[in-house]
């Protein structure tokens, strides 16, 4: 027990210093998983379950390091979440175990109430994703596609006619996007840059590629990691209306911005 409390005393002092020593502001779930760690290591958990506080300790570990690593990452609220839930399955579990005097019988009783707090967090974490996609929403085209959540934007209000360089009005935009993106960072993106039918297809091929380089670049400017994110360029290849009209060609001259669902971030230009 006491041996449990020292690691618990040095882990949290190692906290405690860390916290010091930087300017960024301990997100909330992190602070509530600290304290909860620190409940549970000198409660009867040390004792009766310690391979599940051990499990809390790792959790925690690895929500202190995302937060070393990238303070401002939504990833690092996501794992602290993780880490309190698990402080509070194995207080449960000891608390559970104390009174009927068994870890066996207790880790059976307690399985309901673990899969009613795994389903919690699930359900939790769903509710970051659709509150992501409102905010983009607001900002541009958004819908779901088996590739992943794609954000449609008009060429037009990012580029002039035959260019590459984003226009003023483009980089408040993109700012806005950033924002909302920033709170998911840990996903992966792929840019692609698409152009109607007019020029060759070489020439559009490398105008969209240009084009959703630009944006890349803009992006991790405003703080996205870069091996998150690659941009690939479509030309006409893939259009959404048809080049026989001017509206339709509009409509064609545009990038999108994919928020992958899971798996590596696509192959293609990451300059």
């Amino acid at each position: 027990m006491k041996a449990v409390m020292s690691i618990g005393f040095a882990i949290l002092g190692a906290f405690a210093m860390a916290f010091l020593g930087c300017a960024h502001t301990v997100p909330a779930e992190l602070a509530a998983a600290r304290a909860a760690y620190q409940r549970s290591s000198e409660g009867p958990a040390a004792e009766l379950v310690p391979a599940d506080l051990h499990q809390a300790k790792m959790a925690l570990a690895r929500a202190e390091k995302s937060f070393s690593d990238e303070p401002e990452s939504f990833q690092t609220r996501d794992l602290a979440y993780v880490a309190l839930r698990k402080c509070e399955m194995a207080d449960a579990l000891a608390s559970i175990a104390s009174d009927q005097g068994t870890t066996v019988k207790a880790k059976d009783d307690f399985s309901t109430m673990q899969g009613v707090l795994v389903e919690q967090t699930k359900a939790d974490l769903s509710q970051t994703r659709a509150a992501l996609m409102a905010a983009l929403a607001k900002l541009a085209a958004v819908k779901e596609e088996d590739r992943g959540l794609v954000i449609t934007l008009s060429g037009s209000v990012l580029f002039r006619t035959d260019e590459s360089t984003l226009l003023p009005e483009a980089q408040t935009r993109l700012d806005q996007v950033a924002e909302a993106l920033l709170t998911s960072r840990e996903r992966s993106l792929v840019i692609e840059g698409h152009t109607d039918s007019e020029g060759t297809d070489e020439y559009n091929r490398d105008l969209s590629q240009r084009r959703a380089d630009a944006v890349r670049a803009y992006l991790i400017g405003r703080g996205y990691p870069a091996d998150r994110i690659v941009a690939q360029g479509m030309g006409e290849g893939t259009p959404i209306a048809g080049n026989d009209t001017p509206e339709g060609r509009a409509n064609n001259r545009r990038v999108e911005i994919i928020i992958q669902r899971e798996g590596p971030v696509r192959t293609g230009s990451t300059q």
